[in-house]
């Protein structure tokens, strides 16, 4: 069944509002916190937020949950050598954040894990807290990576650290 509602708020959201929550000054926060973190690590770690879906998408009704799994496939974050690669997902128009964990990675900590650091996440949104609420999203997504695929000394950067706005 089609959501109206939903189409109708995604249609009046634009990428600027994006640009407006997430900040050049949160945005480098972020990608610094990535950088860092992945210095202890195997693992790869993106952030990916999109303002709303497209017209398409939304007749379909694709969920935010498929949209980051098309993200994740899309910025090949399944494409890392130990299988550990994470996405952290925002979609603005629906008010949701989805992480998407390789199989290498979710096989250790599993979906509980990933649904408790959305709903903290969330939870500082909820608070205007975007860029703390990601930046401690990042570290908490590292100290697991950090616990399960330690950095070996032989790694190297396999994806971009800059999150990416999706327009």
């Amino acid at each position: 069944m089609m959501d109206f509602k939903r189409i109708l708020r995604h249609l009046l959201i634009a990428e600027r509002h994006a640009k407006r929550i997430f900040t050049a000054r949160h945005l480098e926060q972020i990608a610094q916190t990535i950088k860092a973190s992945e210095r202890f690590h195997s693992g790869e770690i993106r952030f990916a937020v999109e303002s709303s879906l497209e017209f398409q998408p939304l007749l379909r009704s694709q969920t935010a949950r498929q949209r980051a799994i098309e993200v994740f496939s899309r910025l090949r974050v399944w494409d890392t050598e130990h299988n550990n690669g994470v996405l952290i997902y925002i979609l603005l128009a629906d008010h949701a954040i989805e992480i998407v964990a390789d199989r290498g990675i979710h096989s250790k900590v599993g979906t509980a894990c990933w649904e408790s650091l959305c709903r903290d996440i969330q939870a500082s949104f909820s608070n205007q807290q975007f860029g703390e609420g990601s930046t401690v999203c990042v570290q908490a997504i590292s100290k697991l990576l950090i616990e399960h695929f330690p950095d070996d000394g032989g790694g190297q950067n396999e994806l971009p650290d800059t999150p990416i706005i999706i327009g």
